[in-house]
């Protein structure tokens, strides 16, 4: 049963959780505080499954010093704490960053998705660099906010699709901008993965586990009863109020290397072919079209349909592999003038067709060395990336300014599936759709907490 909660606005929201905060003078560059201090001062918000591979990924880098842990979970700030000893622990994002802010230099937020704008956006007040898992938020206006913040006070700051420093996706981007398939029509990307619930919204309530601060772990979202094995650790990405389905899910990754290789903007129109809307939990199966105005490597639209849900995707022509081949599970397919490019997910190579037939390529032009399938030794290059441009060395290749667009366009996707079948026009300019109806998704009050 829904309860009664007050609510805050995002940027009252920043200033009372830093307690106070007044407007912050730009900090001393992170170098300089790592060549005054020996090592890059981290703190890391959020430990679970992906939260803990974050921190072991960030802290092999030699410059990492973890110095804070945060965590709602005491079972997940134990496993962290074993790890790293000397590191302070809290369970309050808000009690870190304040008490802490002299101390740490980079913050990495790994909470579930209604959380990563209010931690991310509070510690890159304070001026902060920022690594914060994918999707990068949970709303249209806060993705707007936090690119808009990094722009303006210069920080460092990743989005964590580390499939992004990938050998496979490195070489599928630079085939597409050779121009191997000529000029993109149509990409067809797909996962049969189900981060969706049909079901209604459970009754009653459940004890909260003693491991389990409750409050903390809603956060600005609304206040809900505790019903066990709805929500935590494990389903909160299948419901509206902390996910993102496996849009926001599996589709950053699958998306990712399509748009950033076409060098795509936000989508002009968007429909999703779904179920009606509960309230409360996401569709199990999706298709989802976006139209995007053209860019060099496009045609003068583009069109790109998703796939999600038990048993996606759909079949179709664009689909057919040579031989009988079965699709990978998951998975991309560039349709272009002259030919095709499959783009598996994940750690597979590209597959270049034409006439119905598979063709070879030449990947010694690329200069990116033999084929690589090593998944824990490539994935800490996104990270050690962003470590090292914190020091100064190099930038990041999906910073807040690339990934709030990507991430726009997937939230685009997320609240078209409270329209089934219906087509939305998205204004950039404005950020607003045509239909005012679908504006009141894409921000959402702050519970105060």
């Amino acid at each position: 049963m829904k309860k009664k909660y007050q609510v805050i606005d995002r940027r009252d929201f920043i200033k009372k959780s830093a307690l106070g905060i007044a407007s912050l003078s730009l900090a001393p560059s992170l170098l300089a505080k790592a060549q005054a201090n020996g090592k890059l001062r981290t703190a890391h918000i959020g430990l679970g499954g992906m939260g803990m591979e974050d921190l072991r990924a960030i802290a092999s880098h030699s410059m990492v010093e973890v110095v804070a842990l945060c965590d709602v979970d005491t079972n997940a700030l134990s496993n962290a704490t074993s790890l790293y000893p000397q590191a302070k622990t809290y369970s309050d994002y808000r009690l870190l960053l304040k008490e802490m802010e002299d101390q740490i230099d980079a913050v990495v937020v790994s909470t579930p998705d209604h959380t990563h704008a209010p931690a991310s956006l509070m510690a890159m007040e304070m001026n902060k660099a920022v690594y914060c898992q994918k999707p990068l938020t949970h709303h249209v206006t806060e993705a707007r906010a936090m690119k808009k913040m990094a722009e303006e006070k210069k920080l460092v700051t990743q989005m964590g699709i580390q499939v992004h420093s990938f050998y496979d996706y490195k070489l599928a981007t630079l085939l597409i901008q050779s121009g191997i398939i000529g000029k993109v029509h149509t990409v067809r990307a797909w996962s049969p993965k189900n981060w969706g619930y049909d079901g209604k919204e459970p009754n009653g309530k459940d004890a909260v586990p003693s491991n389990l601060n409750w409050n903390l772990w809603l956060g600005t979202a609304p206040v809900r009863d505790y019903k066990e094995g709805v929500y935590h650790p494990g389903n909160w990405r299948k419901l509206l109020d902390y996910g993102c389905g496996t849009l926001g899910d599996m589709g950053v990754h699958i998306f990712d290397t399509p748009y950033n290789a076409l060098q795509l903007d936000v989508p002009r129109t968007i429909v999703n072919q779904c179920r009606k809307p509960t309230g409360f939990g996401f569709p199990e199966n999706n298709v989802v079209t976006y139209e995007f105005p053209s860019t060099p490597y496009t045609t003068d639209t583009l069109k790109w349909v998703w796939y999600d849900g038990p048993g996606a995707p759909d079949q179709h022509e664009d689909l057919i592999l040579p031989n009988g081949d079965k699709l990978p599970d998951q998975g991309a397919m560039f349709m272009g003038e002259k030919g095709r490019l499959l783009l598996p997910h994940f750690q597979q190579l590209p597959r270049w067709i034409v006439n119905g037939e598979y063709q070879k390529f030449d990947v010694t032009p690329f200069n990116l060395g033999a084929p690589v399938k090593d998944y824990a030794g490539e994935s800490k290059k996104h990270y050690h990336q962003f470590v090292d441009a914190c020091l100064g060395k190099g930038d990041c290749s999906a910073p807040f300014s690339y990934a709030a667009r990507l991430t726009e366009t997937i939230l685009l996707g997320v609240i078209a599936g409270r329209f089934p079948n219906e087509t939305l026009h998205w204004n950039s300019k404005k950020a607003k759709f045509a239909e005012r109806k679908a504006n009141k998704y894409l921000g959402g009050k702050y519970r105060k907490f």
